[in-house]
């Protein structure tokens, strides 16, 4: 028998986080039932999906053995640091080992989510279209958000005009989509050092901006995964910041020797860019650092340090902004640049409404996604049986963030939109975990 969606959880999204959803809300016997706008699972490592942000030379930036679901590892023969195509390999084969497409409606994308009221143990109304169907709306018992937080690209502004293109990172897929152009990129992300390498062999040149300083990660160490190295004695914040920053410049070199800024915050009080070939190149003149942009004036952007140089194209690599289209902010308790969600899960106003992935911390992984995944199947299971642990969790998180975990872990993170939802991995992962636990 089909159970009515009055009965069900709504769930959005079929990339790694609504993946990890789908299998713990089956695992625990919660009935589901699961929308992606795609026609397949893979989220935004799936290049082929027209929403996907990734391009032709992605790969992760943490190892395969951190990265990876514990109960589904990796095959032996992947790489150290997968490409998209291997990853979209891997969760294929995750959906089809645990069942999971057949939980999902495909080609749908979802147009509205909202309350029927304001109880906290309110349905809710999701309105949703596949294709070019018209609209259907039917009620759930409640919403697991896991769209994914990289699909949303935000945009700078620039004064003055400019006579050439300007594009953000969504929109780069391959190196020879630069070929023969004086290419300008803006921010030193992961994102821009990758491209940035990319790119040497076909743009005819390629400069990178920077506002702020960065601390540079070399993939490997000792030849061992870099994420892999050390890690078992836990340290003080700030004793921790001072060695492994000083280790990181025997491997690293001082970025400052290559035109970077010197960082006004300690290591880990921003996410690091694990790309030390930017400095090769960098090292080799291949690529050119820059300082922030003044303004633009035709053919030429102008730098705050007063120098100034002639471009094609402007790629700007600034990140991606929180996108809940289908959600009013109100409902997600939106303060400031992010939702304010206890353990970044959970809304406090409402029973069942919970964001799976947007989380970022130094070595999370999806591991640390599929343990978010975990206590929000357990939470619900134990709503649904008025297990006294739910009635716990539910009345904490009603009681705001004065009463909630601190999940920095005792680092100062940098205010900016990216960090807004950035948690210590310990400290969090200490946290869920502990939630779960309770249940039994």
């Amino acid at each position: 028998m089909t159970t009515a969606t009055e009965q069900q959880i709504a769930l959005i999204g079929a990339g790694p986080s609504g993946l990890a959803g789908a299998r713990c809300l089956q695992k625990h016997g919660v009935p589901f039932q699961g929308f992606e706008a795609h026609s397949e699972v893979g989220g935004l490592w799936n290049i082929g999906n027209p929403r996907s942000t990734v391009y032709a030379s992605a790969h992760l930036i943490s190892s395969k053995r951190m990265t990876e679901f514990s109960e589904f590892p990796m095959p032996d023969h992947v790489a150290d640091y997968p490409s998209h195509r291997e990853l979209l390999d891997y969760f294929r084969a995750f959906a089809e080992r645990f069942g999971l497409n057949a939980h999902y409606r495909f080609n749908t994308r979802v147009l509205q989510v909202a309350p029927e009221s304001n109880a906290p143990d309110t349905l809710w109304r999701v309105t949703t279209q596949t294709g070019d169907d018209a609209p259907v709306t039917a009620r759930y018992k409640g919403v697991v958000v896991a769209n994914g937080t990289l699909a949303e690209p935000s945009v700078p502004r620039f004064e003055g005009h400019f006579n050439g293109e300007i594009w953000h990172t969504a929109r780069y897929k391959s190196a020879t989509q630069l070929a023969g152009k004086r290419v300008l990129i803006v921010g030193a992300g992961n994102s821009g050092c990758d491209i940035a390498v990319d790119a040497v062999h076909h743009a005819r040149s390629i400069d990178i901006s920077v506002r702020r300083g960065y601390y540079f990660v070399p993939k490997y160490v000792f030849g061992k995964p870099a994420d892999s190295v050390g890690g078992k004695i836990r340290l003080p914040p700030w004793l921790k910041q001072r060695i492994d920053s000083t280790i990181l410049k025997w491997f690293t070199g001082d970025p400052v020797r290559f035109g970077f800024p010197k960082p006004n915050y300690r290591m880990y009080e921003s996410h690091p860019v694990v790309n030390s070939l930017i400095l090769y190149h960098i090292g080799h003149g291949d690529v050119g650092v820059r300082a922030d942009v003044q303004r633009l004036d035709g053919d030429t952007v102008h730098f705050k340090d007063g120098s100034a140089r002639d471009y094609d194209l402007i790629l700007t690599a600034t990140g991606y902004k929180l996108h809940y289209p289908f959600l009013d902010h109100a409902l997600l308790n939106w303060q400031g640049m992010a939702p304010r969600l206890y353990l970044n899960i959970f809304a406090p106003g409402f029973d069942r409404l919970a964001v799976l992935g947007m989380v970022e911390a130094s070595g999370l992984g999806w591991q640390g996604r599929y343990e978010q995944a975990e206590l929000v199947a357990r939470y619900f299971k134990g709503l649904d049986d008025g297990a006294p642990p739910a009635a716990a969790l539910k009345a904490l998180k009603s009681a705001g963030p004065g009463r909630w975990p601190d999940l920095s872990g005792g680092y100062r993170y940098l205010q900016l939109e990216r960090m807004a939802y950035y948690v210590n991995k310990d400290a969090y992962r200490k946290a869920v975990r502990e939630a779960a636990q309770a249940f039994g």
